[in-house]
């Protein structure tokens, strides 16, 4: 996720204020001057690497909360593949092979997913288009989650364009692409 300095100046501004510290008292702390504080509230400068550290602790806050605008900094827990997401929404069909569409394991794990979700799971399995809407929302929700998908791979994974597409605009989102 690139540092977008405008953020940056209106994440130490608000924690300033919440701190009830004016420009020159921050300054005083940190010892520079207003005008260097006023400068990033502004989103003209950056602070210097050496001072952030004394400025979270200042802002009572951390380094990524000041540097990310407040967002939170995604840290990568790991290398997933979007097959292994498809397999295991293809292996919700098979669990009712298996046991049986009307076995109670089967239904309830069905009926759970359908309603967490606001839809019909079933109907979605059944309709090649929208499973690859779940594959998608499975990939989409790991990376929002911190995992990594090597796109190249997640190419192969999608028949569809539009779902290869918005995993792609969320990746790009959380910094993979």
């Amino acid at each position: 996720m690139p540092i977008n300095q405008a953020k940056v100046g209106e994440q130490i501004a608000s924690l300033r204020k919440q701190k009830n510290l004016t420009q020159a008292e921050l300054g005083e702390r940190l010892q520079i001057s207003f005008q260097a504080v006023s400068k990033w509230e502004r989103g003209e400068t950056l602070p210097d690497t050496a001072i952030l550290p004394d400025l979270a602790g200042v802002l009572e806050t951390t380094v990524d909360n000041i540097l990310f605008g407040g967002e939170k900094a995604v840290q990568f827990k790991g290398k997933l593949n979007a097959k292994d997401m498809a397999e295991g929404i293809n292996a919700l069909e098979r669990v009712g092979f298996l046991l049986g569409r009307q076995n109670l394991i089967y239904t309830s794990a069905i009926d759970g997913i359908s309603a967490r979700l606001n839809t019909d799971i079933v109907a979605m399995l059944g309709d090649d288009f929208l499973r690859e809407c779940l594959v998608a929302e499975a990939v989409i929700q790991n990376i929002m989650l911190g995992y990594y998908f090597d796109l190249t791979e997640v190419r192969g994974a999608f028949r569809h364009e539009k779902w290869y597409n918005t995993v792609c605009e969320y990746a790009q989102r959380y910094g993979i692409a």
